[in-house]
């Protein structure tokens, strides 16, 4: 065991007036499993790159450990992942890897082969391995469970159980619950670190920001009271000191300095009152700095007179007149909020893309509702360039519901001038979502559409789907949204187990 210290951290980017961090001090033990958690775009991968040492800043940050970060890049994929492992630990032998693969459910023979032909599950495992295998390092994890299955995410849970020290940066509730013991949030101000994981945490912050808005409209109360009293003794005192140049009705001149003596004490009083509403907006300031803004979204679907809108019957995607997955029948009625789930590469995105008309390959029969209007979410963003005004405009949807729905998931005024192919996955996949939330469709078929995105913004998408009630297909392995949102799930199941059995 051994402590990282981080004393009076402070980063901001050359040219901008904004922090990113100010004067921020912790400290870790890095037995401690911690789970990294904020808004994108609020500076954790920017965290973990100034513990790597890749940014200058001022402060301190002091430890006895060397830090590594997953995932990294394999410079020559075509090498054997065995050559991989070995070059990052060169002191490991060959049946260690074994044993540590089987600890995530993998057969030796992935060692064999070429680190591009691996999956992606498989490259994830044989980087983890690669990384824990080194002493004396303390591993800074960046989301790796994106674009995997659920039970490769199970896999993890597991092998992160037999290990200690790190920090993981994730945005599947359930995959923080199982894994950490200590969350280590990035706020509006400041970083703090509790103990427990993602679900106490945010039982915590709901009771912290409920007490401090409960507090906040006091103060305005108070505010708006001592405003008015303020107010009204200026207006006091201006008419005292005015009232020195009068004469009274008898025709006799005022005592001018009675009279400005009054106004004079009238006005202290007034300066008094001031400071009092200084103090008081300074305390609510204070009060709210790390209340997290969490404003509703809005879907408005379409909803279709024809029923039902996809009708399914012995339906098997086929490629090289192969089935990838066991026939499927379904029903999809208006409200629907179909799951749709599996193990990677059994058909999910295929099946989709069928429902959107492209020319995929099948058997069986599917029926789709003439007329219906979809909206899109794709799983990649490779396509995305531009600002957010040429991207409104080229899809025809009001820009003025599109920027409110980016703003209510968390984009600030900065992130508005970007260029959308600069931005980070997580703000891609949110300029993917407000798209499609601002559209009104009578089915939204969604790919995987949370990768990247933080918790916060899952919650209100969550929120905003029980809320609008819109008939909604889609993959996702978020276990915790899948339970929340989907009032069915269709299972796919690989073709071939059945040949093989």
């Amino acid at each position: 065991m051994s402590l990282i210290n981080v004393h009076d951290l402070t980063f901001g980017y050359e040219g901008s007036m904004e922090k990113v961090f100010e004067e921020v001090s912790f400290q870790i033990d890095t037995d401690w499993k911690l789970g990294l958690i904020g808004r994108n775009g609020k500076g954790k991968t920017t965290f973990l790159k100034l513990l790597l040492g890749e940014y200058e800043y001022t402060g301190s940050i002091t430890k006895k450990v060397e830090f590594d970060y997953f995932p990294f890049e394999v410079e020559d994929k075509e090498k054997m992942a065995i050559e991989v492992v070995n070059e990052i630990a060169p002191q490991v032998e060959d049946w260690e890897m074994i044993k540590e693969l089987a600890l995530l459910h993998s057969d030796a023979e992935i060692l064999y082969r070429k680190f591009c032909l691996l999956s992606g599950g498989e490259q994830v495992k044989i980087l983890l391995i690669s990384l824990f295998f080194k002493e004396n390092h303390f591993l800074l994890i960046d989301e790796p469970t994106n674009h995997l299955d659920s039970q490769t995410r199970e896999h993890l849970v597991e092998y992160l159980n037999r290990k200690k020290g790190f920090i993981l940066v994730s945005h599947d509730r359930n995959f923080l619950d199982k894994v950490v013991d200590h969350i280590i949030s990035i706020n509006h101000t400041n970083i703090e670190i509790q103990k427990g994981n993602f679900s106490s945490w945010y039982e915590n912050k709901q009771a912290r920001d409920k007490f401090e808005l409960a507090q906040n409209e006091k103060l305005e109360k108070d505010i708006n009271r001592l405003e008015i009293a303020s107010k009204n003794t200026a207006n006091w005192s201006e008419k005292i000191e005015k009232s020195k140049y009068h004469t009274d009705n008898s025709g006799s001149s005022i005592d001018r300095g009675y009279v400005g003596h009054r106004s004079a004490k009238m006005m202290k009083k007034s300066k008094v009152i001031e400071k009092r509403i200084e103090k008081s907006i300074e305390e609510k300031a204070g009060l709210l700095h790390n209340i997290d803004r969490k404003d509703d979204l809005k879907i408005i679907p379409l909803e279709s007179r024809k029923t039902p809108l996809i009708l399914a019957n012995g339906l098997q995607i086929q490629y090289e007149e192969k089935s990838i997955f066991k026939k499927q029948s379904f029903v999809v009625e208006n409200g629907d909020r179909i799951a749709i789930t599996g193990k990677n590469g059994v058909g999910k995105s295929s099946l989709l893309k069928l429902i959107l008309g492209n020319e995929i390959p099948y058997s069986g029969n599917i029926k789709i509702g003439n007329d219906l209007k979809i909206s899109y979410v794709s799983q990649s963003t490779e396509h995305l360039k531009g600002n957010l005004k040429e991207f409104g405009r080229k899809n025809q949807i009001d820009e003025s519901i599109f920027k409110a729905m980016l703003s209510k998931m968390g984009f600030s005024k900065i992130e508005f001038e970007k260029d959308i192919a600069q931005m980070s996955e997580g703000q891609k996949k949110k300029v993917l979502i407000a798209k499609s939330i601002s559209e009104r469709a009578h089915i939204y078929v969604w790919d995987e559409p949370l990768n990247y995105i933080d918790i916060l913004t899952r919650i209100q998408i969550e929120e905003a789907i029980l809320t609008f009630k819109p008939t909604i297909i889609f993959v996702e392995h978020d276990e915790a949204f899948i339970k929340k949102v989907a009032t069915k799930v269709i299972l796919l199941e690989k073709e071939v187990e059945d040949l093989q059995r």
